[in-house]
């Protein structure tokens, strides 16, 4: 079975090509510079940009791989989360595809993909538990199967990845602004007292990451140098950091109190739900290395398998949708074309249509 990965859910537009389970190619244009003007994801510039940029990279694709359009059996694409007007572009693309060649149609979840994206490298075990951690969203999943997710916790308010782009944009960093903590923490050595672990002294496992901005905003104007006078490039954050060591101290310490807070709420669920045999963590802030260490660590003490994506998997990508899409294509799943498109806020509907399976498609 040969699956085709869209990917336009805010600012990255990706193909990607999947089969029996294995990559075997894909394409991707990322928008980062263009939006770095304005320090955040412009949703009007986003959907331009992947309407312009969609159909290079299919021709490129073709081109690549040697395929026709009518060689896929299924077309994924993810139809939410995210900013509607860049997921209708991806969607738009592929029921047009679906439609002019017979291929099954299939929408997934973003974030779903995410936490299945590792199964690309390694073999997935279930149940488990997902902790998704990105821009948008920072939540805790059960893990039953491929297609059986539920959401034991979600953000109140800022995702972990809003947070350190807020943070990041604070400090006049270049955006997007994660890597750049992460880089910057990296040199310097985390203060357990100078920021607080956000929103872990209650019994639940949701997050919240507002309080933490607000004490690292109040830092920062207590400590004005420590906002840098202009914007420097991304070549030279190693270097600031060094010379800068309260900088890096600020960051090193917002790294670790986002790292405990995921780790705190992650292994209450894991004590909660003691039949999880790994935990998955992915998304965006997966990257974060003090998250990849604390997590690590938690696993090691809760007895399960940690599974972590590689960096590339950890943004967001048609690979993933891909995958996913082949795991619920196996399933028997798939949709109409008046499959619809969910923006970020709403809750994404189990509208799945049962087809034949695979092996009998």
């Amino acid at each position: 079975m040969r699956v085709l990965g869209i990917e336009t859910s805010c600012d990255e537009t990706g193909l990607a090509v999947v089969e029996e389970g294995q990559l075997i190619a894909q394409e991707l244009a990322t928008q980062g510079a263009m939006h770095s003007v304005f320090g955040g994801v412009v949703p009007e510039l986003a959907s331009r940009e992947h309407l312009r940029v969609l159909d290079p990279l299919w021709q490129s694709l073709l081109q690549r791989t040697g395929l026709a359009p009518e060689d896929f059996d299924v077309v994924a694409v993810a139809r939410g989360p995210g900013l509607l007007g860049s997921l209708l572009v991806g969607l738009g693309f592929a029921k047009g595809l679906a439609l002019a060649t017979g291929a099954r149609l299939i929408g997934v979840n973003h974030l779903l993909g995410h936490l299945l994206a590792p199964g690309l490298e390694r073999e997935l075990c279930f149940p488990s538990l997902g902790v998704l951690v990105s821009g948008g969203h920072s939540q805790l999943y059960a893990l039953n199967s491929p297609t059986e997710a539920t959401m034991l916790g979600s953000t109140l308010d800022d995702a972990a990845g809003e947070a350190f782009d807020k943070l990041a944009k604070l400090l006049n960093l270049p955006y997007p602004g994660g890597k750049h903590i992460d880089e910057l923490g990296a040199l310097g050595v985390p203060d357990p007292e100078l920021l607080p672990i956000p929103y872990v002294d209650n019994r639940n496992l949701d997050f919240s990451f507002s309080g933490l901005k607000t004490a690292a905003a109040q830092h920062i104007q207590r400590h004005p140098d420590l906002r840098l006078p202009a914007m420097p490039d991304v070549d030279e954050v190693t270097e600031i950091g060094r010379q800068r060591p309260e900088l890096s101290r600020l960051c090193a310490s917002f790294n670790h109190a986002v790292a405990r807070a995921l780790c705190i709420k992650a292994k209450r669920a894991l004590e909660r739900g003691p039949q999880a045999r790994q935990l998955i963590v992915a998304g965006g802030v997966a990257a974060n290395s003090a998250v990849r260490r604390e997590m690590a660590s938690l696993a090691q003490e809760m007895g399960v398998e940690l599974v972590l994506p590689s960096l590339s998997l950890c943004t967001d990508n048609a690979a993933m949708v891909a995958y996913t899409g082949a795991l619920f294509a196996e399933a028997g799943l798939g949709h109409d074309l008046d499959l619809e498109a969910v923006p970020r806020g709403r809750q994404l509907p189990w509208d799945y249509c049962r087809f034949p399976n695979a092996e009998a498609s």
